[in-house]
């Protein structure tokens, strides 16, 4: 679960809100009244959501998701007045007075989608060095000149090699190196 920084003109307000997130299930929720704190906790946190209200004493709702890495969504909490605001990538409004299951069907649904990105990244493959891709290379250029294949099927061959067996690719080009050059 990503953490929640809820930040608010008024701590009472700030307060009010962690406390109705902790009351359902969220634990890693922490308040402040200004946008600096917010960002030094966005540092600390590392991922998450902020819940803000327009505008803080010493700066904008902007200013602090211009401020944060990538790895945080803004859910702003708005009065009708706020109505011709343009909607931004990373920024979800709610409209005051809050309805509560909103807010946690918001905040859910941020952190949701946090996930996904979070688990998408870290399941993307790296990529190669300059070695491993000499390695591939050499073991398709291999298997190009004994077995007739062209660098496509060379690829593929070695490609279906490596899922067959359960290794990567690079440890799959080397074994097939080591085992022409035994030869």
């Amino acid at each position: 679960m990503a953490g929640i920084i809820v930040a608010f003109p008024k701590l009472e307000d700030a307060r009010s809100i962690k406390n109705l997130l902790v009351r359902n299930g969220y634990s890693n929720v922490v308040s402040c009244t200004s946008g600096a704190k917010a960002i030094q906790m966005a540092d600390i946190l590392g991922t998450g959501i902020i819940i803000s209200g327009y505008r803080l004493p010493d700066m904008s709702y902007k200013d602090i998701f211009e401020n944060v890495e990538r790895h945080f969504e803004l859910l702003l909490l708005t009065s009708k007045s706020k109505d011709g605001m343009e909607e931004e990538p990373g920024i979800a409004m709610l409209e005051m007075p809050l309805k509560v299951r909103d807010l946690l069907n918001s905040v859910e649904m941020m952190d949701t989608n946090l996930y996904a990105v979070e688990n998408k990244a870290k399941h993307k493959p790296g990529q190669r060095s300059p070695e491993e891709k000499h390695i591939i290379e050499e073991a398709k250029k291999v298997l190009m000149n004994m077995n007739h294949m062209s660098e496509n099927e060379a690829h593929r061959y070695i490609q279906k090699s490596a899922m067959d067996s359960g290794r990567n690719m690079v440890e799959t080009a080397s074994m097939i190196l080591t085992i022409m050059y035994q030869e």
